[in-house]
């Protein structure tokens, strides 16, 4: 009988010890070629956004995908959507993840223990919409942290415009921002600028709903964080104070705060802004 408790005992560990070795990311993101391809969905098929659980693990992966069209006032979808379901293996090189579907392969970067960003071909972090990123976030809330890639050189032209909405909780310290009690997210459009000959940041233009959509300009500057991250600061104006933002690529902005430590989203948006193209 202690031979068998024993046994007992040792297959409870190695399972427990298997299950903290996987790690659970959800989000929202948008529906490019490159996602329906790799999950099956025919490129015809007309999709707002898809919602995500992904489960890594040492070698493999499961993921349950919920998508279709948006349902208006909601978070949901049209008639409950459709759901895909995905077991395969999982293989690694270093930050980068790689999601097998048969003889179909889909990159992910992780930008730190707690965030996912899905990739392009070439490795560039895939840009969104106005509506929805591709970042994933860890479904237990993790902490903030530095971002654990190092980003891209980017060059600042006369003008970049991003979009995007995120959550509220992450941003509600920030005093110039009008965030409700019941807010449930952020609409945000973003346009920094720079002088051409130098490229040197000069001021910024934002309208969104933490402004009451009344265009909020001002001044801006680079700045280091954590890690030698490159930080844009927005400020906003004497006791307002400033908007952190991290650019990994040329495609995205990351909210940070004052350090360079990233925000983690939730299942229906993260704390990313995608350039207007």
């Amino acid at each position: 009988m202690k031979n068998v408790f024993s046994s007992v005992f040792i297959i409870t560990v190695i399972a427990c010890s298997f299950n903290k070795k996987e790690l659970t990311y959800i989000g929202s993101t948008p529906a490019p070629a490159i996602v329906k391809t790799f999950l099956g969905i025919p490129i015809s098929d007309s999709i707002d956004f898809i919602r995500w659980r992904l489960i890594i693990g040492n070698d493999q992966y499961h993921l349950t995908c919920q998508y279709g069209i948006g349902k208006q006032g909601t978070n949901g979808f049209v008639g409950g959507g459709k759901k895909i379901e995905l077991t395969d293996k999982l293989t690694k090189e270093k930050n980068y993840y790689y999601l097998h579907n048969r003889n179909k392969t889909l990159a992910v970067v992780k930008l730190n223990s707690s965030l996912l960003h899905f990739l392009n071909e070439d490795k560039s972090l895939l840009n969104g919409t106005g509506g929805w990123s591709h970042t994933l976030s860890i479904e237990t809330r993790g902490k903030t942290e530095p971002i654990s890639i190092t980003a891209k050189k980017t060059i600042l032209k006369d003008s970049i415009r991003f979009q995007g909405r995120t959550p509220c909780e992450g941003l509600s310290l920030i005093p110039g921002l009008h965030i409700s009690h019941d807010c449930n997210k952020l609409k945000w459009s973003v346009v920094l600028y720079a002088d051409p000959r130098t490229g040197n940041p000069t001021n910024y233009r934002i309208r969104g709903t933490a402004f009451e959509w009344i265009p909020k300009t001002g001044n801006w500057e680079i700045i280091k964080g954590e890690n030698d991250a490159t930080i844009y600061q927005l400020d906003l104006g004497g006791k307002d104070g400033s908007i952190y933002l991290l650019r990994p690529d040329e495609n995205v902005l990351l909210f940070t705060d004052a350090k360079g430590r990233l925000f983690v989203g939730d299942e229906d948006f993260s704390y990313t802004l995608n350039k207007e193209n």
